[in-house]
């Protein structure tokens, strides 16, 4: 029981030396103190931001997530697969994979305007390298006795060996290249709104309000509120893909 609540103190120590150098501050303009946010969280909701401006920020995050995992894992298959492929591909990917999401807002905004699948189009392209990549990985380090093996068995053209061999083994690699696909896109959430596609979401509301009205512990509020989102969206995906579906995956750690 000890161990299970054990991550409880470094969280405790840091809310209460939050609350002593704000105290020692006093100065709510540049740190509010930790009981400030927490009454800004309950204004917040009186106001009905909360509720909408999640469900936006959700909305737009799945839009941009959906599309880098369907672009991504195929991909990523043809270019672990097919060497061909791989030479065709790889110099373009490695030529857009280094361009920050953000570079991508005045090209998006000119191409698709202000709409939520310009707010999707930047959250798919933080999460598209790390899901391709993954994937790509996996279906390249395939061992070779699995492949000799489903030669020997009936799988005797590239679709059922990728179905049947490649794809089963790299699964464990797509799952952490989603995983990091999702705290990429979410990240890249707050720039996706702060220009407006919506009339609500964080990222909209952290700077078209907030910050413009100098409401430093709404900020904060909402800063912590987007940690907490991605903290829950990374236990559901641990809970429902690590720890159900790849349960055989776990190793030697406790």
């Amino acid at each position: 029981m000890r161990k299970k609540w054990v991550w409880l103190i470094p969280l405790i120590i840091a809310i209460i030396l939050w609350e002593v150098i704000a105290i020692i501050i006093n100065d709510p303009s540049l740190l509010p103190r930790f009981s400030m946010v927490i009454i800004s969280f309950y204004e917040l909701a009186i106001k009905g931001y909360l509720h909408p401006d999640i469900s936006m920020s959700l909305y737009h995050f799945g839009i941009g997530l959906l599309a880098a995992f369907c672009v991504g894992v195929p991909l990523g298959i043809l270019m672990g697969w097919f060497k061909k492929i791989f030479i065709l591909l790889d110099p373009v990917v490695e030529l857009i994979r280094p361009i920050p999401p953000l570079a991508w807002i005045p090209l998006i905004i000119a191409w698709i305007g202000l709409t939520h699948h310009a707010a999707g189009f930047i959250i798919f392209i933080g999460a598209l390298f790390p899901i391709m990549i993954s994937t790509y990985t996996g279906i390249k380090d395939t061992p070779k006795v699995l492949i000799d093996t489903g030669k020997v068995l009936g799988c005797t053209t590239d679709l059922k060996m990728i179905r049947y061999i490649a794809l089963p083994y790299s699964l464990p690699s797509i799952a952490t290249g989603t995983k990091m696909g999702m705290g990429v896109g979410w990240m890249c959430v707050v720039a996706a709104e702060m220009f407006g596609v919506s009339e609500s979401g964080l990222g909209y509301r952290l700077f078209s309000e907030f910050y413009q009205w100098n409401q430093l512990d709404y900020v904060i509020a909402y800063m912590l509120l987007i940690g907490i989102i991605a903290l829950i969206l990374d236990r559901l995906f641990r809970y429902f893909v690590e720890d159900k579906l790849f349960k055989w995956k776990k190793g030697i750690v406790k």
